[in-house]
């Protein structure tokens, strides 16, 4: 290999961020993705890796993401600009044996650091991690417009959201059976956030956060475009069904949990109650 984009991960993480730049989730600097390496992924770049780099702190513990690597965006970096420049705008961390500090081991090589909202990934790549038995892998932040727009309008709470937006397609809860979580508006970056983002993202894999944008979780990266993509057009419909005065008829709950066992998905019945 003679260069580090040749890599797979490395081709399917920039052509993530060019796509979602392209659907317009991703203005100047706003959103970030993050990709948790398989080991096999490393040994493929190793030359390319400087492990002599210095160690900083993340501002949170993540025990079990000891030693392992991380893909992700750099902080005031564009999305617009990944694919072209990723050795300017995106970076290979590695996260130390206590799970407390992390060192820059490849990219971001005019300066820089990791995205501003790393301990919110880091913190629930942890908790899908274990949750998942390591499959998920991507996280996603985004600032899809239509999702946005509907945190002025609906009432921030997960079962009115997951309500709403499944009703828009029969896809809906077959993608997403567990549901939406919706947090608050907070400051982007901080403790709170990401603990608030954690708690939910334990069960399910998708996160709004009100004013702000959405926070997606997935094994691969289609998986997780996917879901976003899903999520924002159903999200489109609403907005549209809304503006055009509002619905006269819908899929009841009784016919989204029919969707259950021919679809061998476990939709939670709890959204309805």
């Amino acid at each position: 290999m003679d260069c580090i984009t040749q890599a797979s991960f490395m081709r399917g993480f920039m052509d993530l961020c060019d796509l979602s730049f392209n659907k317009g989730w991703n203005e100047r600097n706003g959103g970030n993705v993050s990709y948790r390496i398989k080991p096999e992924e490393i040994r493929e770049v190793t030359a390319f890796l400087n492990e002599e780099a210095p160690s900083q702190t993340i501002g949170i513990t993540a025990e079990n993401l000891a030693g392992e690597y991380f893909l992700v965006t750099g902080s005031t970096k564009f999305f617009m600009n990944v694919k072209s420049n990723p050795f300017d705008n995106t970076c290979i961390i590695k996260i130390d044996e206590k799970g407390e500090n992390y060192k820059i081991v490849w990219g971001l090589q005019k300066g820089g650091r990791p995205t501003s909202e790393l301990p919110t990934h880091l913190l629930n790549h942890s908790v899908k991690k274990h949750c998942t038995n390591g499959a998920h892998r991507v996280i996603m932040h985004a600032h899809p417009a239509n999702i946005i727009a509907l945190t002025f309008i609906l009432p921030l709470d997960g079962k009115v959201f997951t309500q709403e937006i499944w009703q828009m397609m029969t896809e809906c809860p077959i993608v997403f059976p567990a549901g939406i979580g919706v947090v608050e508006w907070m400051v982007p970056g901080g403790p709170e956030v990401a603990k608030a983002t954690a708690e939910l993202i334990q069960k399910q894999d998708v996160v709004i956060w009100a004013h702000h944008g959405i926070f997606c979780s997935g094994e691969d990266f289609d998986l997780t475009f996917g879901l976003m993509d899903t999520v924002e057009k159903a999200a489109e419909i609403l907005v549209k069904v809304i503006s055009c005065g509002g619905k006269r008829q819908s899929i009841g709950a009784k016919e989204i949990l029919s969707l259950a066992e021919p679809y061998s998905v476990p939709i939670d019945a709890e959204m309805f109650s």
